[in-house]
């Protein structure tokens, strides 16, 4: 089993501060970031940041379905993760100050252990990509809320 991983940026013209603020709502923005590929989006504890448990539906091919219950954890400033306890996946949301000074960066790691096999093959050809096309819809979807805020 490899480690699997990927990394998705974005630019967004919005005060870091305010940005990491919009990801960390996980009652009210979060779940109208997300893309067609999450479903039976559920908050069990928290909301907001730290301390949130979520459970969410993730649907990246049709046959290819995770129920994720995700922790949400800050150990820094302006970064969030999101670890599934259900599984190795490990997503990572840091928020820093845009080139210049101006804006914010946005950007979204996630990690997990590969299947094995000829199944882990295909995996390791064909998921970061996949996951990385449905991230960048994501971070679309929040600059265009943060632009809306403005």
């Amino acid at each position: 089993m490899a480690l699997l991983e990927t990394v998705t940026q974005r630019d967004i013209a919005a005060e870091p501060n305010d940005v990491f603020d919009a990801i960390a709502d996980y009652q009210d923005v979060h779940p109208r970031l997300l893309t067609e590929h999450f479903s039976e989006y559920e908050v069990r504890e928290g909301g907001d940041g730290e301390g949130t448990v979520l459970h969410v539906r993730f649907q990246a091919t049709s046959r290819r379905v995770r129920q994720l219950l995700l922790e949400i954890t800050e150990p820094e400033d302006n970064t969030l993760i999101e670890k599934d306890r259900n599984s190795t996946l490990v997503t990572t949301w840091k928020v820093t100050p845009g080139d210049g000074g101006a804006g914010a960066r946005v950007t979204v790691r996630t990690t997990w252990q590969g299947a094995g096999g000829v199944g882990g093959f295909f995996e390791r050809l064909f998921a970061p990509r996949a996951l990385a096309g449905i991230y960048d819809r994501i971070l679309a979807n929040l600059a265009t809320e943060m632009e809306k805020a403005e």
